[in-house]
């Protein structure tokens, strides 16, 4: 079995046409929302082909043969520093709805939810999405953006700041993980995919350079694309935090941490692998999304990441099944029993 932990919605046109409509009016012409059909649905789902590719979602995720994917808002669409921040709370609830739905009509797709984290203001409205999505949407995780400003200039309280305890305490009040994961820049020096790489580095140099995991033992936090620089940087922040006993060892605190495979070459999963470990690791490929392209040396798309992770001859057959879907399953309290009678 194959579970990616980090996929993200393909949505009829109504849904980003919604988006624009808000932005232009800036909530003048009220709420309204986004009213589309099953079938619509449907056809974006498993007929609309995505950006630069000859397949739709569905067919994609058949072609590198992923059993289900954990769903979760297109990340970079989710405007978190626009004001008035109602136009945040209108446009992330729509999108978790849409993503309902389709977890309704298709058992392949579970829900994590976005969180309308408005720019510069407290979390209440995060949190109630949060308790919405968990409590009458059945989703099983949500994102966490850790610069709701999107790059614009001023600077986020670190994911260590207590800012965000109303947050952590409501996670583990619920006993669901947050997979961090950055959303849009308003940079053109630095484009939010170079943006999510930075701040999910950011953001694991804040957690464990704080007492957020003493504070919040049970706290349960993934991190996107590998964890940015992190495995690849851990002996710079690993060196001078060795002057204390073992247990505070950057490398020892690191293992509070989860990080996901959306990583698009062999080489960089098996790094990440050797560095962190496969019983910290989940397999995600956000697939389709910005691996959707044929390497000519490769004969196979890029973010085909469940055939690197098969290829890793170290690795045992219980390792790779841990990766590829045990983790995941254990970490989003997944029903082990359902997945059994679905994928037998």
């Amino acid at each position: 079995m194959i579970i990616d932990c980090h996929a993200h919605v393909s949505a009829p046109a109504e849904l980003w046409a919604y988006k624009a409509l808000i932005t232009s009016h800036r909530g003048a012409h009220g709420r309204g929302g986004v009213s589309v059909t099953d079938d619509e649905i449907r056809e974006s789902v498993e007929k609309e082909k995505f950006h630069k590719s000859d397949h739709s979602h569905m067919d994609y995720i058949d072609l590198v043969k992923t059993d289900m994917q954990l769903l979760s808002p297109r990340p970079f669409q989710m405007m978190h520093s626009e004001k008035p921040s109602k136009l945040v709370q209108w446009f992330v609830e729509e999108s978790n709805n849409m993503i309902y739905r389709q977890t309704r009509m298709y058992d392949r797709f579970i829900g994590v939810a976005g969180l309308p984290q408005a720019a510069g203001e407290p979390l209440d409205m995060a949190i109630a999405e949060l308790e919405r999505a968990v409590n009458e949407l059945d989703f099983k995780g949500c994102l966490l953006n850790p610069d709701p400003y999107e790059n614009s200039g001023v600077e986020p309280p670190a994911l260590g700041d207590r800012y965000w305890y109303p947050l952590y305490e409501k996670l583990c009040e619920l006993d669901v993980p947050a997979h961090i994961h950055g959303t849009g820049s308003k940079s053109e020096r630095e484009p939010y995919s170079l943006r999510f790489i930075n701040e999910e580095t950011t953001a694991v140099y804040g957690l464990l350079h704080s007492d957020v995991f003493v504070d919040f033992p049970d706290l349960k936090i993934i991190v996107s694309h590998g964890g940015g620089a992190i495995p690849f940087q851990l002996g710079r922040f690993t060196a001078p935090s060795m002057y204390g006993p073992r247990s505070e060892w950057f490398s020892e605190r690191i293992k509070k941490l989860y990080f996901d495979t959306v990583l698009y070459t062999p080489e960089a999963v098996e790094f990440l692998l050797k560095v962190i470990g496969p019983e910290q690791t989940l397999f995600g490929a956000e697939c389709p999304g910005v691996g959707s392209t044929k390497h000519p040396d490769f004969g196979h798309n890029m973010d085909d990441v469940a055939r690197y992770v098969k290829d890793i001859d170290w690795l045992t057959e219980q390792e790779k099944e841990d990766v590829l879907y045990k983790n995941t399953v254990k970490l989003f309290k997944l029903d082990p029993a359902k997945l059994t009678a679905k994928f037998s």
